[in-house]
C-alpha cells in the first residue's frame, strides 16, 4: 500500500530508468549479466601495482533480479515493479519492498539505473 504524507518523499514512487551507459547482457540461461567497469582511483591503482586485476567486472543476476531488471522499462515505479515481483515469485521474494529496495539502490550505485520521479 502507498501512503505518503505531505512534504514527504517515497521510494515506492520512484520510477528507475536504465542508463545508456552501462552494459548488461543476457546469459544462455536467460539471466542478465551486468557489466561493472572499475575505474576508481582505487582500481586503477590497484591494476598498475598487480597486473592481474581486471578493469571490468562481471555479476549474473539470479531468476528474481533477471525478472526486477526486465521490469524496469521507465514507466513502471518501484511499487508496481514490487506487485509483479510478488505475482511472478510469491513467497519466495519476501521481505519484498526492502529487497527491491535494496536492490535499487544498489543498480542506481553502480550507475546502471537512475530515477525520474
Amino acid at each position: 500500500m502507498k501512503k505518503k504524507n505531505k512534504g514527504e518523499v517515497n521510494f515506492l514512487d520512484f520510477i528507475p530508468v536504465k542508463s545508456e551507459a552501462q552494459k548488461f547482457k543476457e546469459n544462455e540461461d536467460g539471466n542478465i549479466v551486468m557489466c561493472v567497469e572499475r575505474k576508481s582511483i582505487y582500481d586503477k591503482l590497484a591494476r598498475i601495482l598487480r597486473k592481474k586485476t581486471p578493469k571490468f567486472s562481471y555479476y549474473t543476476l539470479d531468476a528474481l533480479g533477471s525478472f526486477v531488471w526486465r521490469q524496469i522499462d521507465g514507466t513502471k515505479d518501484v511499487y508496481e515493479i514490487g506487485r509483479l515481483v510478488k505475482e511472478e515469485f510469491a513467497e519466495e521474494a519476501e521481505p519484498l519492498y526492502e529487497r527491491l529496495a535494496k536492490f535499487i539502490q544498489i543498480l542506481e550505485m553502480n550507475r546502471f539505473v537512475e530515477y525520474k520521479k
